[in-house]
């Protein structure tokens, strides 16, 4: 999930594959996000953690065994956007960036991500993951399950390094993780709201790591209480407003813009959220009746079928209420740096919430 945010250094580089050389992260990678690092000094410590982070992260999936090691470095190597060490390097500002403890909190929430995609993997029966075939389509299911337990074990090894708070908060973090992955796959129940059960679901799966990040931030740079939690309500509702963002993109972008081929998720019958709203409209004219027609017979694998509903759905009342939504999620996010000391780290992390309504537009 929100996947084609920041390029790593080694995509910047040029390097690719499990054998790439990763580069120096440069502002380069801000560009693509619209995050705003307007003091030098700032950008420079959050560039820097970012280097020492990824440093670390292949020293951390090391195993005494040569194959553990190479399919545990499997999607270390194949990049990302590195989303959450970035959220921590900016939770970091508000009090010591330097701090020894901030770095090795990045390494647990990436390795902790990274897990999780191995899982997601093969319960999605994915073939490629990151532009690589993914670790269950080059070895197998079994292997790719057990990678994942093995990156959590080494997340879960570094937090204990960290103290008491990092491991229960991680735990705490894993299993909401868990819960809103159980909750997608056996979906809303008979009295559920869809669109209350999509919401809960992002918000355990995407929303639940994100806060954790910023909050490892803020508790390992050192910031005061009240900045710590006020980094966590931001990191959720920013999380959230990436993932619905990325609902919007799929349906709205073009596929040199978004990074994969629009509609995807509805090729594939993934009900994401301007789905879930034209599904329960009542709106009566034709356009709206026959979009609902074709949403009601599930996956759309008939290409005429598709590149229909494709086309009612850009130009859908839901598509606007989706937009209104992502926007709302945005604003709240912003609101919710209220505590903090207004300043260049404030303003980065505001940025973002502005990068999230342009990019929905």
């Amino acid at each position: 999930m929100v996947d084609s945010v920041v390029k790593p250094a080694g995509e910047r580089s040029g390097a690719s594959g499990s054998g790439g050389r990763r580069g120096r992260a440069s502002t380069s990678q801000f560009g693509a996000l619209g995050l705003n690092l307007a003091d030098p000094r700032v950008e420079a410590s959050v560039l820097g953690l970012l280097d020492t982070v990824e440093v670390e992260l292949r020293a951390s999936v090391s195993s005494a065994d040569p194959f553990v090691t190479e399919a545990a470095r499997h999607l270390v190597e194949a990049g990302g956007k590195r989303f959450r060490p970035l959220l921590v390097a900016l939770g970091a500002q508000f009090g010591d960036p330097t701090g020894a403890q901030v770095v090795p909190a990045a390494v647990v929430m990436e390795l902790t991500h990274l897990a999780t995609l191995y899982h997601d993997d093969v319960m999605d029966e994915a073939a490629v993951r990151r532009g690589a075939p993914s670790a269950n389509s080059r070895w197998t299911n079994s292997v790719a399950i057990l990678v994942g337990d093995y990156l959590f074990a080494r997340a879960a090894d570094i937090a204990a390094d960290l103290g008491p708070e990092a491991v229960r908060l991680q735990a705490r973090t894993f299993a909401r993780l868990v819960h809103g992955q159980i909750a997608e796959t056996v979906g809303p129940r008979a009295d559920d709201d869809p669109v209350a059960h999509y919401l809960h679901v992002i918000a355990e799966k995407t929303g639940s790591l994100i806060a954790t990040s910023a909050r490892f931030g803020g508790m390992f740079g050192g910031a005061a209480p009240e900045h710590v939690e006020a980094l966590a309500g931001y990191g959720e509702t920013i999380g959230v407003a990436f993932q619905l963002s990325d609902d919007l993109l799929d349906i709205a972008s073009e596929s040199v813009q978004s990074g994969k081929t629009p509609g995807t998720d509805l090729r594939e019958g993934v009900p994401t959220l301007p789905v879930l709203y034209a599904r329960e409209a009542d709106d009566s004219d034709a356009s709206s009746v026959r979009l609902r027609e074709i949403l009601a017979t599930g996956p759309l694998t008939d290409d005429a079928l598709h590149a229909e509903a494709l086309g009612l759905l850009r130009e859908s009342p839901a598509l606007k209420r989706a937009r209104e939504t992502v926007r709302s999620y945005a604003e709240e996010a912003r609101a919710q740096l209220a505590p903090l000391p207004p300043g260049p780290s404030r303003s980065a992390l505001e940025s973002l919430c502005d990068y999230i309504a342009d990019r929905t537009s």
